[in-house]
Protein backbone atom coordinates (compact mmCIF):
# COMPACT_ATOMS: atom_id res chain seq x y z
CA UNK A 1 0.00 0.00 0.00
CA UNK A 2 1.25 3.44 -1.06
CA UNK A 3 2.12 5.86 1.67
CA UNK A 4 -0.41 8.86 1.87
CA UNK A 5 2.51 11.38 1.19
CA UNK A 6 2.96 9.69 -2.37
CA UNK A 7 -0.30 10.03 -3.57
CA UNK A 8 -0.48 13.66 -2.31
CA UNK A 9 2.57 14.28 -4.61
CA UNK A 10 0.98 12.03 -7.55
CA UNK A 11 -2.21 14.37 -7.42
CA UNK A 12 -3.61 11.12 -6.77
CA UNK A 13 -6.08 12.85 -4.31
CA UNK A 14 -9.28 10.52 -4.89
CA UNK A 15 -7.02 7.23 -3.71
CA UNK A 16 -5.61 9.43 -0.95
CA UNK A 17 -9.45 10.22 0.42
CA UNK A 18 -10.40 6.55 -0.30
CA UNK A 19 -7.31 5.35 1.31
CA UNK A 20 -7.58 7.41 4.82
CA UNK A 21 -11.50 8.73 4.70
CA UNK A 22 -13.37 5.97 2.76
CA UNK A 23 -15.07 5.17 5.67
CA UNK A 24 -17.24 8.02 5.43
CA UNK A 25 -19.04 6.47 1.87
CA UNK A 26 -19.71 3.33 3.59
CA UNK A 27 -23.23 2.81 4.75
CA UNK A 28 -24.55 0.98 7.67
CA UNK A 29 -24.70 -2.63 5.92
CA UNK A 30 -21.30 -2.14 4.93
CA UNK A 31 -19.80 -0.95 7.81
CA UNK A 32 -21.50 -4.01 9.60
CA UNK A 33 -19.89 -6.34 7.09
CA UNK A 34 -16.49 -5.22 7.63
CA UNK A 35 -16.95 -4.92 11.49
CA UNK A 36 -18.14 -8.83 11.59
CA UNK A 37 -15.38 -9.81 9.15
CA UNK A 38 -12.58 -8.21 10.99
CA UNK A 39 -14.02 -9.47 14.10
CA UNK A 40 -14.24 -13.52 12.72
CA UNK A 41 -10.35 -12.71 11.65
CA UNK A 42 -9.81 -11.66 15.71
CA UNK A 43 -11.83 -14.68 17.42
CA UNK A 44 -9.67 -17.36 15.19
CA UNK A 45 -6.31 -15.36 16.52
CA UNK A 46 -7.90 -15.79 20.04
CA UNK A 47 -9.04 -19.21 19.69
CA UNK A 48 -4.52 -19.92 19.83
CA UNK A 49 -3.68 -17.66 21.85
CA UNK A 50 -3.43 -18.53 26.07
CA UNK A 51 -4.55 -14.81 26.48
CA UNK A 52 -7.89 -15.55 24.82
CA UNK A 53 -8.06 -18.82 26.27
CA UNK A 54 -8.10 -17.17 29.65
CA UNK A 55 -10.64 -14.54 28.67
CA UNK A 56 -13.11 -16.22 26.51
CA UNK A 57 -12.84 -18.86 29.41
CA UNK A 58 -12.20 -21.85 27.16
CA UNK A 59 -15.22 -21.01 24.62
CA UNK A 60 -14.84 -21.62 21.36
CA UNK A 61 -17.04 -19.15 19.66
CA UNK A 62 -18.21 -20.02 15.75
CA UNK A 63 -20.16 -16.78 15.01
CA UNK A 64 -20.32 -13.31 16.35
CA UNK A 65 -23.91 -14.68 18.54
CA UNK A 66 -22.18 -17.69 20.07
CA UNK A 67 -18.91 -14.86 20.97
CA UNK A 68 -21.12 -12.38 22.28
CA UNK A 69 -23.33 -14.66 24.39
CA UNK A 70 -20.20 -16.75 25.94
CA UNK A 71 -17.65 -14.25 26.14
CA UNK A 72 -18.11 -11.89 29.12
CA UNK A 73 -17.53 -7.89 29.52
CA UNK A 74 -13.97 -7.48 30.71
CA UNK A 75 -12.26 -4.72 32.64
CA UNK A 76 -8.15 -4.05 32.48
CA UNK A 77 -8.18 -6.70 35.85
CA UNK A 78 -9.00 -9.28 33.57
CA UNK A 79 -5.81 -9.03 31.39
CA UNK A 80 -3.47 -8.88 34.75
CA UNK A 81 -0.81 -9.86 35.45
CA UNK A 82 0.10 -11.12 31.79
CA UNK A 83 -0.70 -7.19 30.08
CA UNK A 84 1.42 -5.13 33.27
CA UNK A 85 4.42 -7.65 32.86
CA UNK A 86 4.36 -6.95 29.04
CA UNK A 87 4.22 -10.73 28.03
CA UNK A 88 4.18 -10.43 24.28
CA UNK A 89 4.29 -14.76 24.09
CA UNK A 90 -0.02 -14.94 25.34
CA UNK A 91 -0.73 -12.49 23.12
CA UNK A 92 -2.81 -13.07 19.75
CA UNK A 93 0.05 -11.85 17.60
CA UNK A 94 3.32 -9.86 18.24
CA UNK A 95 3.29 -6.40 19.12
CA UNK A 96 5.32 -3.80 17.71
CA UNK A 97 5.28 -1.44 20.15
CA UNK A 98 3.17 -0.86 23.66
CA UNK A 99 1.50 2.23 24.69
CA UNK A 100 0.13 2.86 28.40
CA UNK A 101 -2.03 4.90 30.62
CA UNK A 102 -2.66 5.99 33.93
CA UNK A 103 -4.04 3.30 36.41
CA UNK A 104 -6.33 2.77 39.10
CA UNK A 105 -5.03 4.00 42.43
CA UNK A 106 -4.73 0.52 44.60
CA UNK A 107 -4.69 -1.83 41.73
CA UNK A 108 -1.79 -0.96 38.98
CA UNK A 109 0.24 1.96 38.39
CA UNK A 110 -0.77 2.30 34.64
CA UNK A 111 -2.29 0.07 32.32
CA UNK A 112 0.01 -1.48 29.35
CA UNK A 113 -1.56 -2.14 26.05
CA UNK A 114 0.06 -3.72 22.79
CA UNK A 115 -0.63 -2.64 19.44
CA UNK A 116 0.37 -4.79 16.04
CA UNK A 117 2.41 -3.79 13.02
CA UNK A 118 -1.17 -4.41 11.39
CA UNK A 119 -3.12 -2.20 13.76
CA UNK A 120 -0.56 0.68 13.90
CA UNK A 121 -0.60 0.39 10.13
CA UNK A 122 -4.44 1.00 9.81
CA UNK A 123 -4.04 3.77 12.45
CA UNK A 124 -1.80 5.73 11.10
CA UNK A 125 -4.15 5.91 7.80
CA UNK A 126 -7.00 6.93 10.10
CA UNK A 127 -4.75 9.57 11.33
CA UNK A 128 -3.76 11.15 8.32
CA UNK A 129 -6.98 11.22 7.21
CA UNK A 130 -8.06 13.23 10.97
CA UNK A 131 -5.99 15.63 9.60
CA UNK A 132 -7.25 16.42 6.32
CA UNK A 133 -10.95 16.47 7.70
CA UNK A 134 -9.20 19.46 10.09
CA UNK A 135 -8.22 21.37 7.19
CA UNK A 136 -10.35 20.50 3.97
CA UNK A 137 -13.58 22.23 3.10
CA UNK A 138 -15.08 18.92 1.70
CA UNK A 139 -14.36 15.24 0.15
CA UNK A 140 -11.85 15.25 -2.39
CA UNK A 141 -10.24 18.77 -0.87
CA UNK A 142 -6.00 18.36 -0.93
CA UNK A 143 -5.13 22.00 -1.03
CA UNK A 144 -4.23 22.75 2.41
CA UNK A 145 -1.88 19.43 2.43
CA UNK A 146 2.01 19.77 2.85
CA UNK A 147 4.06 17.24 1.63
CA UNK A 148 5.97 18.09 5.17
CA UNK A 149 3.77 19.67 7.70
CA UNK A 150 4.96 21.28 10.65
CA UNK A 151 2.98 20.27 14.26
CA UNK A 152 3.66 22.00 17.69
CA UNK A 153 3.91 19.06 20.08
CA UNK A 154 2.22 19.40 23.14
CA UNK A 155 1.18 15.83 23.86
CA UNK A 156 2.24 13.25 26.56
CA UNK A 157 5.33 11.42 24.96
CA UNK A 158 5.55 8.23 24.06
CA UNK A 159 4.72 5.31 25.94
CA UNK A 160 1.41 7.12 26.42
CA UNK A 161 -1.29 6.74 23.53
CA UNK A 162 -1.13 10.69 22.46
CA UNK A 163 3.13 10.54 22.08
CA UNK A 164 2.39 6.93 19.92
CA UNK A 165 -0.45 8.66 17.64
CA UNK A 166 2.16 11.56 16.96
CA UNK A 167 4.97 8.80 15.86
CA UNK A 168 2.63 7.15 14.04
CA UNK A 169 1.69 9.95 11.38
CA UNK A 170 5.30 9.79 9.99
CA UNK A 171 4.41 6.11 8.63
CA UNK A 172 2.33 7.92 6.60
CA UNK A 173 4.20 11.70 5.69
CA UNK A 174 7.57 12.88 6.94
CA UNK A 175 6.26 15.49 9.58
CA UNK A 176 8.57 18.52 11.40
CA UNK A 177 7.31 17.98 15.01
CA UNK A 178 8.18 21.22 16.95
CA UNK A 179 10.66 20.41 19.03
CA UNK A 180 10.80 17.36 17.03
CA UNK A 181 10.11 14.29 18.73
CA UNK A 182 13.17 12.85 20.32
CA UNK A 183 13.82 15.89 21.94
CA UNK A 184 10.68 16.70 22.63
CA UNK A 185 10.32 13.37 24.98
CA UNK A 186 13.22 14.12 27.24
CA UNK A 187 11.33 17.82 28.40
CA UNK A 188 9.31 18.45 30.71
CA UNK A 189 5.38 19.26 29.44
CA UNK A 190 6.02 22.73 30.43
CA UNK A 191 9.30 22.92 28.41
CA UNK A 192 8.13 21.74 25.35
CA UNK A 193 5.43 23.56 25.21
CA UNK A 194 7.17 26.89 25.21
CA UNK A 195 10.45 25.62 23.13
CA UNK A 196 7.66 24.49 20.94
CA UNK A 197 5.64 28.24 20.43
CA UNK A 198 8.95 29.34 20.31
CA UNK A 199 10.35 27.50 17.25
CA UNK A 200 6.64 28.19 15.59
CA UNK A 201 7.69 31.89 15.67
CA UNK A 202 10.73 31.13 13.24
CA UNK A 203 9.64 28.24 11.36
CA UNK A 204 5.62 28.43 11.36
CA UNK A 205 2.39 25.98 12.38
CA UNK A 206 0.86 24.18 9.54
CA UNK A 207 -0.98 21.89 12.61
CA UNK A 208 -1.72 21.76 16.00
CA UNK A 209 -2.37 18.30 17.79
CA UNK A 210 -2.43 18.05 21.47
CA UNK A 211 -4.17 19.95 24.17
CA UNK A 212 -7.38 22.73 23.88
CA UNK A 213 -6.36 24.31 26.92
CA UNK A 214 -2.75 24.92 25.79
CA UNK A 215 -4.14 26.62 22.87
CA UNK A 216 -6.43 28.94 25.26
CA UNK A 217 -3.31 29.54 28.01
CA UNK A 218 -1.29 30.66 24.79
CA UNK A 219 -3.33 32.74 23.12
CA UNK A 220 -5.02 34.56 26.49
CA UNK A 221 -1.42 35.16 27.74
CA UNK A 222 -0.67 36.89 24.39
CA UNK A 223 -3.70 38.99 24.23
CA UNK A 224 -3.27 40.05 27.43
CA UNK A 225 0.29 41.78 26.36
CA UNK A 226 -1.95 44.50 25.38
CA UNK A 227 0.69 44.50 22.22
CA UNK A 228 3.63 45.00 24.32
CA UNK A 229 5.79 42.93 23.03
CA UNK A 230 9.94 43.16 23.01
CA UNK A 231 11.06 42.76 19.86
CA UNK A 232 14.30 42.80 20.68
CA UNK A 233 15.29 39.37 21.54
CA UNK A 234 13.95 38.82 18.09
CA UNK A 235 16.64 41.19 15.76
CA UNK A 236 18.59 37.84 14.69
CA UNK A 237 15.80 36.07 14.19
CA UNK A 238 14.31 37.38 10.68
CA UNK A 239 11.38 35.28 10.55
CA UNK A 240 9.94 35.63 13.89
CA UNK A 241 10.65 38.94 14.14
CA UNK A 242 8.83 39.36 10.43
CA UNK A 243 5.61 37.10 12.44
CA UNK A 244 5.50 39.64 15.87
CA UNK A 245 5.37 42.67 13.39
CA UNK A 246 2.81 41.47 10.61
CA UNK A 247 0.82 40.52 14.01
CA UNK A 248 0.80 43.48 15.99
CA UNK A 249 0.18 45.71 12.20
CA UNK A 250 -2.67 43.07 12.29
CA UNK A 251 -3.99 43.87 15.79
CA UNK A 252 -3.22 47.54 15.93
CA UNK A 253 -5.77 47.78 12.77
CA UNK A 254 -7.76 45.51 13.89
CA UNK A 255 -7.97 47.84 17.21
CA UNK A 256 -7.65 45.02 19.53
CA UNK A 257 -5.09 42.62 21.56
CA UNK A 258 -2.55 40.49 19.30
CA UNK A 259 -4.27 37.43 18.83
CA UNK A 260 -2.80 34.08 17.66
CA UNK A 261 -4.34 33.98 14.55
CA UNK A 262 -2.46 37.54 14.00
CA UNK A 263 1.17 35.97 13.84
CA UNK A 264 -0.06 32.36 12.20
CA UNK A 265 -2.33 30.72 9.60
CA UNK A 266 -3.13 27.39 11.00
CA UNK A 267 -4.75 24.97 8.54
CA UNK A 268 -5.57 22.17 10.94
CA UNK A 269 -6.45 22.02 14.99
CA UNK A 270 -6.90 18.21 16.32
CA UNK A 271 -7.98 17.56 20.24
CA UNK A 272 -9.73 15.48 21.84
CA UNK A 273 -11.26 15.52 25.51
CA UNK A 274 -13.67 17.98 27.34
CA UNK A 275 -11.70 20.47 26.91
CA UNK A 276 -11.96 20.36 23.10
CA UNK A 277 -15.77 21.08 23.51
CA UNK A 278 -16.07 23.58 25.87
CA UNK A 279 -13.55 25.69 24.31
CA UNK A 280 -13.98 25.21 20.71
CA UNK A 281 -15.42 29.23 20.73
CA UNK A 282 -12.07 30.67 22.34
CA UNK A 283 -10.19 28.72 20.38
CA UNK A 284 -12.02 29.62 17.08
CA UNK A 285 -11.66 33.49 18.30
CA UNK A 286 -8.54 33.13 19.25
CA UNK A 287 -6.66 31.33 16.64
CA UNK A 288 -9.21 31.66 13.38
CA UNK A 289 -9.82 27.80 13.38
CA UNK A 290 -12.09 25.48 15.14
CA UNK A 291 -10.48 22.61 16.87
CA UNK A 292 -11.18 19.18 15.12
CA UNK A 293 -12.52 16.78 17.68
CA UNK A 294 -11.48 13.36 18.18
CA UNK A 295 -12.73 10.73 20.60
CA UNK A 296 -9.85 8.31 21.39
CA UNK A 297 -8.48 6.30 24.00
CA UNK A 298 -5.20 4.28 25.44
CA UNK A 299 -7.29 1.12 24.93
CA UNK A 300 -8.89 1.64 21.58
CA UNK A 301 -6.64 3.95 19.97
CA UNK A 302 -8.62 6.70 17.35
CA UNK A 303 -13.03 5.40 17.96
CA UNK A 304 -14.78 8.21 16.35
CA UNK A 305 -13.48 11.57 14.41
CA UNK A 306 -15.52 14.76 13.46
CA UNK A 307 -15.39 15.31 10.30
CA UNK A 308 -15.52 18.80 8.04
CA UNK A 309 -18.34 19.90 9.61
CA UNK A 310 -17.21 19.99 13.53
CA UNK A 311 -20.39 18.35 14.16
CA UNK A 312 -21.20 14.93 15.44
CA UNK A 313 -18.46 11.77 14.78
CA UNK A 314 -18.63 9.28 12.53
CA UNK A 315 -17.43 6.25 13.49
CA UNK A 316 -14.15 4.08 12.83
CA UNK A 317 -15.18 0.65 11.15
CA UNK A 318 -11.45 -1.29 11.22
CA UNK A 319 -9.90 -0.49 14.59
CA UNK A 320 -12.08 -2.23 16.80
CA UNK A 321 -15.12 -4.49 17.17
CA UNK A 322 -18.12 -1.93 18.96
CA UNK A 323 -20.47 -2.61 21.13
CA UNK A 324 -23.02 -0.47 23.31
CA UNK A 325 -24.90 -1.20 26.41
CA UNK A 326 -27.84 0.84 26.83
CA UNK A 327 -27.59 3.17 29.81
CA UNK A 328 -30.66 1.45 30.97
CA UNK A 329 -28.54 -1.50 31.21
CA UNK A 330 -25.63 0.09 32.95
CA UNK A 331 -27.76 1.05 35.52
CA UNK A 332 -28.65 -2.00 36.40
CA UNK A 333 -25.27 -3.16 36.75
CA UNK A 334 -24.46 -0.49 39.10
CA UNK A 335 -27.47 -1.69 41.24
CA UNK A 336 -25.65 -5.56 41.12
CA UNK A 337 -22.22 -5.75 39.76
CA UNK A 338 -22.45 -9.83 39.20
CA UNK A 339 -25.20 -8.77 36.43
CA UNK A 340 -23.78 -8.57 32.98
CA UNK A 341 -25.45 -6.07 30.94
CA UNK A 342 -26.62 -6.70 27.36
CA UNK A 343 -25.04 -4.91 24.76
CA UNK A 344 -26.02 -3.77 20.96
CA UNK A 345 -24.34 -3.55 18.13
CA UNK A 346 -24.23 -0.19 15.93
CA UNK A 347 -26.91 -0.79 13.13
CA UNK A 348 -29.35 -0.94 16.70
CA UNK A 349 -28.37 1.83 18.11
CA UNK A 350 -31.23 4.89 18.53
CA UNK A 351 -30.85 8.25 18.31
CA UNK A 352 -30.87 10.46 21.60
CA UNK A 353 -29.45 7.87 23.73
CA UNK A 354 -26.36 6.99 25.91
CA UNK A 355 -24.93 3.93 25.68
CA UNK A 356 -21.59 2.70 27.35
CA UNK A 357 -19.09 1.70 24.92
CA UNK A 358 -17.41 -1.57 24.87
CA UNK A 359 -14.69 -2.76 22.34
CA UNK A 360 -12.50 -6.02 21.20
CA UNK A 361 -9.52 -4.88 19.26
CA UNK A 362 -8.73 -6.21 15.49
CA UNK A 363 -5.57 -7.12 13.93
CA UNK A 364 -4.51 -9.28 16.63
CA UNK A 365 -4.83 -7.04 19.70
CA UNK A 366 -5.53 -8.53 23.01
CA UNK A 367 -8.74 -6.60 24.69
CA UNK A 368 -11.96 -8.61 24.22
CA UNK A 369 -15.34 -7.00 24.96
CA UNK A 370 -13.68 -4.52 27.04
CA UNK A 371 -15.05 -1.98 28.99
CA UNK A 372 -13.45 1.41 28.23
CA UNK A 373 -15.87 3.05 30.87
CA UNK A 374 -17.32 6.01 28.53
CA UNK A 375 -20.96 6.85 28.09
CA UNK A 376 -21.37 8.00 24.38
CA UNK A 377 -24.52 9.53 22.83
CA UNK A 378 -26.13 8.71 19.80
CA UNK A 379 -27.28 11.81 17.72
CA UNK A 380 -28.52 10.81 14.56
CA UNK A 381 -28.97 8.08 12.51
CA UNK A 382 -26.87 9.73 9.91
CA UNK A 383 -25.83 12.90 8.56
CA UNK A 384 -27.95 14.08 5.89
CA UNK A 385 -26.15 17.08 5.27
CA UNK A 386 -22.64 15.17 4.15
CA UNK A 387 -24.71 12.30 3.00
CA UNK A 388 -22.90 9.73 5.66
CA UNK A 389 -24.73 6.69 6.49
CA UNK A 390 -23.83 5.90 9.69
CA UNK A 391 -24.83 6.26 13.07
CA UNK A 392 -23.20 9.77 14.64
CA UNK A 393 -21.86 10.44 18.05
CA UNK A 394 -20.60 12.49 20.99
CA UNK A 395 -19.02 12.16 24.10
CA UNK A 396 -21.58 12.62 26.69
CA UNK A 397 -19.00 11.22 30.06
CA UNK A 398 -17.08 9.08 31.43
CA UNK A 399 -19.34 6.28 33.09
CA UNK A 400 -18.66 6.71 36.75
CA UNK A 401 -18.74 10.55 36.49
CA UNK A 402 -22.36 11.25 37.01
CA UNK A 403 -23.54 13.90 40.06
CA UNK A 404 -27.08 12.81 39.64
CA UNK A 405 -29.49 15.18 42.08
CA UNK A 406 -32.82 13.06 40.68
CA UNK A 407 -34.20 15.98 38.50
CA UNK A 408 -30.53 17.06 37.24
CA UNK A 409 -27.99 14.97 36.15
CA UNK A 410 -24.62 16.51 35.68
CA UNK A 411 -21.73 15.25 33.86
CA UNK A 412 -18.12 16.84 33.50
CA UNK A 413 -18.49 18.06 30.65
CA UNK A 414 -21.91 19.73 31.23
CA UNK A 415 -20.96 21.32 34.84
CA UNK A 416 -17.78 22.39 33.11
CA UNK A 417 -19.82 24.25 30.22
CA UNK A 418 -22.05 25.97 32.49
CA UNK A 419 -18.84 27.31 34.60
CA UNK A 420 -17.25 28.75 31.46
CA UNK A 421 -20.52 30.18 30.09
CA UNK A 422 -20.95 32.35 33.27
CA UNK A 423 -17.85 34.25 32.12
CA UNK A 424 -16.14 33.96 35.31
CA UNK A 425 -12.42 34.20 35.19
CA UNK A 426 -11.30 31.17 37.10
CA UNK A 427 -7.52 29.18 36.66
CA UNK A 428 -9.64 25.34 37.52
CA UNK A 429 -12.08 23.28 39.16
CA UNK A 430 -13.41 20.39 40.63
CA UNK A 431 -17.04 19.34 42.19
CA UNK A 432 -18.57 16.90 44.47
CA UNK A 433 -22.13 16.04 45.28
CA UNK A 434 -22.26 16.35 49.04
CA UNK A 435 -23.70 13.03 50.88
CA UNK A 436 -27.08 12.83 51.37
CA UNK A 437 -28.34 16.62 50.24
CA UNK A 438 -29.15 17.81 47.17
CA UNK A 439 -25.97 20.17 47.02
CA UNK A 440 -23.19 20.77 44.30
CA UNK A 441 -19.68 21.31 46.40
CA UNK A 442 -17.98 23.19 44.08
CA UNK A 443 -13.99 24.37 44.71
CA UNK A 444 -12.82 26.93 42.26
CA UNK A 445 -9.67 29.31 41.63
CA UNK A 446 -10.20 32.75 40.51
CA UNK A 447 -7.93 34.19 37.87
CA UNK A 448 -6.44 37.32 36.53
CA UNK A 449 -7.38 38.98 39.72
CA UNK A 450 -11.70 38.51 38.92
CA UNK A 451 -13.17 39.61 42.31
CA UNK A 452 -16.27 37.68 43.58
CA UNK A 453 -17.70 36.18 46.27
CA UNK A 454 -18.73 32.62 47.08
CA UNK A 455 -22.31 33.38 46.95
CA UNK A 456 -22.25 35.27 43.26
CA UNK A 457 -20.16 32.28 41.89
CA UNK A 458 -22.55 30.35 43.26
CA UNK A 459 -25.68 32.24 41.93
CA UNK A 460 -24.12 32.47 38.54
CA UNK A 461 -22.87 29.02 37.84
CA UNK A 462 -26.39 28.24 39.73
CA UNK A 463 -28.14 30.03 36.87
CA UNK A 464 -26.16 28.18 34.10
CA UNK A 465 -27.33 24.95 35.43
CA UNK A 466 -30.78 25.41 35.59
CA UNK A 467 -31.19 27.24 32.24
CA UNK A 468 -28.75 25.27 30.19
CA UNK A 469 -30.43 23.82 26.85
CA UNK A 470 -28.18 20.68 27.77
CA UNK A 471 -30.14 17.43 27.19
CA UNK A 472 -28.72 16.59 30.80
CA UNK A 473 -31.45 19.12 31.80
CA UNK A 474 -35.04 20.73 30.80
CA UNK A 475 -35.54 24.35 31.59
CA UNK A 476 -39.39 23.54 32.23
CA UNK A 477 -40.84 25.77 35.09
CA UNK A 478 -42.23 22.04 36.04
CA UNK A 479 -38.71 21.40 36.61
CA UNK A 480 -37.44 23.90 38.55
CA UNK A 481 -40.34 23.64 40.99
CA UNK A 482 -39.23 20.18 41.62
CA UNK A 483 -35.39 21.77 41.55
CA UNK A 484 -36.81 23.35 44.34
CA UNK A 485 -38.42 20.93 46.05
CA UNK A 486 -35.72 18.52 46.73
CA UNK A 487 -34.03 22.24 47.61
CA UNK A 488 -31.15 21.67 44.87
CA UNK A 489 -28.49 24.66 45.37
CA UNK A 490 -24.55 25.44 44.43
CA UNK A 491 -22.04 25.70 47.35
CA UNK A 492 -18.91 27.20 46.26
CA UNK A 493 -15.47 27.38 48.08
CA UNK A 494 -13.05 29.91 46.55
CA UNK A 495 -9.40 28.06 46.64
CA UNK A 496 -5.94 30.06 47.21
CA UNK A 497 -4.34 31.70 44.33
CA UNK A 498 -2.39 29.13 42.55
CA UNK A 499 -3.94 26.33 44.71
CA UNK A 500 -3.96 24.03 41.21
CA UNK A 501 -0.59 24.93 40.15
CA UNK A 502 0.58 23.96 43.35
CA UNK A 503 -1.06 20.93 43.75
CA UNK A 504 0.49 20.09 40.12
CA UNK A 505 3.90 21.01 41.46
CA UNK A 506 3.41 19.01 44.42
CA UNK A 507 2.42 16.00 42.63
CA UNK A 508 5.26 16.45 39.97
CA UNK A 509 8.27 16.48 42.78
CA UNK A 510 5.83 13.17 44.56
CA UNK A 511 7.24 11.65 41.59
CA UNK A 512 3.26 11.01 40.28
CA UNK A 513 2.54 9.78 37.20
CA UNK A 514 1.29 12.33 33.98
CA UNK A 515 -1.92 11.53 34.03
CA UNK A 516 -2.17 12.14 37.90
CA UNK A 517 -0.57 15.60 38.07
CA UNK A 518 -4.09 17.43 37.86
CA UNK A 519 -6.44 16.27 40.48
CA UNK A 520 -10.27 14.86 39.04
CA UNK A 521 -12.80 17.56 37.98
CA UNK A 522 -15.50 15.11 39.23
CA UNK A 523 -15.58 13.46 42.63
CA UNK A 524 -11.76 14.53 44.59
CA UNK A 525 -10.69 12.57 47.24
CA UNK A 526 -10.66 14.25 50.73
CA UNK A 527 -6.83 14.26 50.44
CA UNK A 528 -7.02 16.35 47.22
CA UNK A 529 -9.37 18.70 48.51
CA UNK A 530 -7.08 19.25 51.93
CA UNK A 531 -4.32 19.72 49.10
CA UNK A 532 -6.28 22.15 47.33
CA UNK A 533 -7.10 24.32 50.17
CA UNK A 534 -4.18 24.13 52.04
CA UNK A 535 -2.53 27.63 52.16
CA UNK A 536 0.05 28.30 49.47
CA UNK A 537 2.79 28.56 52.09
CA UNK A 538 2.68 25.15 53.42
CA UNK A 539 4.33 24.47 50.22
CA UNK A 540 8.15 24.37 49.78
CA UNK A 541 9.00 27.49 48.22
CA UNK A 542 10.96 25.85 45.32
CA UNK A 543 7.78 24.01 44.22
CA UNK A 544 5.68 27.35 43.98
CA UNK A 545 4.32 27.80 40.48
CA UNK A 546 2.67 30.92 39.15
CA UNK A 547 -1.09 30.66 37.65
CA UNK A 548 0.18 31.33 34.43
CA UNK A 549 3.88 29.42 34.39
CA UNK A 550 2.77 26.65 31.83
CA UNK A 551 3.05 29.02 28.83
Amino acid sequence: MPKAVELLRQGRDEELWQMCCGFLNLNLEQFMAIQKRLLLEQIGLLKRCSLGNKIMHGAKPETIEEFREQVLLTTYSDYCPELMAKREDILPAKPALWVHTSGSSGEYPCKWIPITTKYAEELSAIMYGIGIFSSCKGWGDTSALKERPKIVYTVAPRPYMSGALASMLERQTPSDYLPPLDEAESLSFEERIKLGFKQALSQGIDYFFGLSLVLVAVGEKLSQSNGKVDLRPFLLQPKALFRLTKGLLKSKLARRPMLPKDIWSVKGIMCGGLDSVVYKDKIKHLWGRSPLDVYASTEGSIIATQIWDYDSMAFIPNLNFLEFIPEKEHFKWQLDHSYQPKSVLLDEVKAGENYEIVITSFHGGALVRYRIGDMIRITSLSNGKLGIKTPQMVFERRADDLLDFVVIRLTEKTLWQAIEDTGIAYADWTALKKPGQSVLGLYIELKDGYQASESDVAQAVYQQIMHSDNDAYTTSAAHDDLADMINFRVEVNLLPLNAFANYTAQRQAEGADLAHLKPPHINPSEKVLSLLKGKPEAVPEELKVGAGAVV
